[in-house]
Parts: C-alpha cells; structure tokens; sequence
C-alpha cells in the first residue's frame, strides 16, 4: 500500500480500534472480517491495479 490510500486505511482501523477500545462501538471483528472478507479482497486488488508500478519494459 502506497501513497494516500495506505494512510487512510490505517487512519480508519486506528479510528475503529480506539472507538472498540473505549467503549463508543461495539463491534466483534470476528464477525465483521468473516462477513466483509471478499470487499478486503476487492480492495487489495483495485489498489494493487492502480498503484504505479515499475512499468518499463526491456
């Protein structure tokens, strides 16, 4: 994860960890990964598909 979308991503798990830990939300990640898994999928790979990559060819 690069650049602006590897910083938001850990800006939004910090934000969900702080607000379990304190008491505001109550959320089993357990149960959040296990309905949401195919989405982290989908993300990973538009974010693999759009990062600038080493596009030289020999």
């Amino acid at each position: 994860m690069r650049g602006n979308i590897g910083a938001i991503i850990l800006i939004l798990v910090g934000a969900f960890f702080l607000l379990s830990n304190l008491g505001l939300m109550t959320v089993n990640l357990r149960e959040l990964i296990s309905t949401w898994w195919p989405l982290i999928l989908i993300a990973l790979g538009i974010g693999m598909f759009l990062s600038p990559g080493d596009r030289r060819r020999k």
